[in-house]
């Protein structure tokens, strides 16, 4: 049984890589249509069943517990669909915007609690097809929460793992090998995420752990800054330290100086933009990956993003400010696949067409 379905798994894959793009894209978007379909379907029947005494009769002391043992789900999967099922109960609307995909259960899970008669259909509207911190937005806006107070304090440091015990050998293990295979141990410890949680509009909790010399920095700062910031606040710290940054950071990528030195890339046919046109490009793009996909939806990638040639330089392109604009690596990667590999071809034509027309004009 096991091989006949494995076999059944593999006709599938080699079936998919015989669709094209088109297809496929249809195929897995009517997939994603019944499944929005499905679990609205799952919603209701556990906002019914929450109504009655089934999980009880069963022997089970509740519907979570239900869910998890007798439905085999996670615990994560039964608390999520049992909220999401007794919000859609008081609000029917929900079941409607499930069935389509305007929102889906982590959205609903989180505005549950903050669902009125009143405001259940705005609220419910404005978070349709957001992502999750932008529904966290919506929670701060709806019940906004104090600014949390500052505070530093010590945290354990996690203890390394203990090296496997080494295999039985005559000689004795060198004492560079066990520094290096402490070493290795320790770099496998965790290190804690950094936490940003929506507070009320435009008011953030900012959580990360940092080392001890970075907090002599960050006193030092305010002893320093002790005229312009007197309370010494770490928010007013941290952004100048930000502002300070960033404009350090534009001067050394875009030569964002006074007097900027001439740069080589001025000249006509030159390969890399001047700075100017970097700078002109980065302000016009928002730092963010320009590309726009058939759809119309544009990347808007924030990291590592490179200036990208609409017109390849090889075929003539002019790193003009028209003609640069800012690409993600992927997207940078892509469009140069795209051109040169697909099209390859035809751009050895152009190519082959400019040198003979040069030979010409030269002979």
């Amino acid at each position: 049984m096991l091989v006949l379905q494995a076999g059944m798994q593999n006709d599938i894959l080699a079936s998919l890589s015989r669709l094209s793009d088109t297809d496929l894209v249809a195929r897995l978007k009517g997939l994603l249509a019944r499944e929005c379909d499905v679990t609205t379907q799952v919603i209701a029947h556990l906002a019914e069943l929450d109504t009655r005494d089934v999980f009880l009769r069963e022997g089970y002391s509740s519907l979570f517990v239900y869910c998890r043992d007798a439905l085999g789900l996670s615990e994560w999967e039964a608390y999520n669909r049992i909220e999401v099922a007794r919000a859609a109960r008081r609000f029917p609307v929900t079941l409607d915007m499930l069935a389509s995909g305007a929102v889906n259960l982590t959205t609903v899970r989180l505005l549950a609690p903050h669902l009125t008669p009143a405001n259940h259909r705005d609220v419910l509207e404005s978070a349709r097809g957001k992502r999750k911190p932008e529904v966290e937005e919506i929670v701060a806006r709806l019940s906004p929460r104090p600014d949390v107070p500052t505070s530093i304090r010590r945290v354990s440091t996690p203890r390394p793992e203990p090296p496997p015990p080494a295999a039985p050998s005559p000689a004795p293990a060198e004492p560079a090998q066990d520094a290096l295979s402490i070493a290795l141990h320790t770099a496998r410890l965790p290190v804690p995420p950094t936490a940003v949680m929506p507070l009320s509009p435009e008011r953030y909790k900012l959580q990360i752990t940092i080392g001890g010399d970075t907090l002599q920095k960050l006193r030092l700062a305010k002893d320093m800054l002790g005229h312009a910031i007197p309370s010494g606040d770490d928010a007013a710290i941290l952004d100048r330290a930000l502002t300070a940054l960033l404009l350090d950071l534009a001067k050394k990528k875009f030569a964002d100086t006074r007097k900027p030195r001439p740069s080589r890339a001025t000249k006509a046919g030159a390969r890399d933009p001047s700075a100017q046109v970097k700078r002109a490009v980065w302000l016009r793009d928002l730092g963010r990956c320009a590309f726009v996909g058939s759809s119309g939806h544009r990347c808007n990638e924030r990291r590592f993003v490179e200036f990208h040639h609409v017109d390849p330089h090889a075929l003539g392109g002019e790193a003009t400010l028209d003609q640069i604009e800012l690409r993600c690596r992927r997207h940078n990667d892509y469009e140069g696949r795209l051109y040169f590999g697909k099209r390859r071809h035809a751009s050895g034509l152009v190519l082959e067409q400019v040198r003979l027309s040069a030979t010409h004009s030269t002979s």
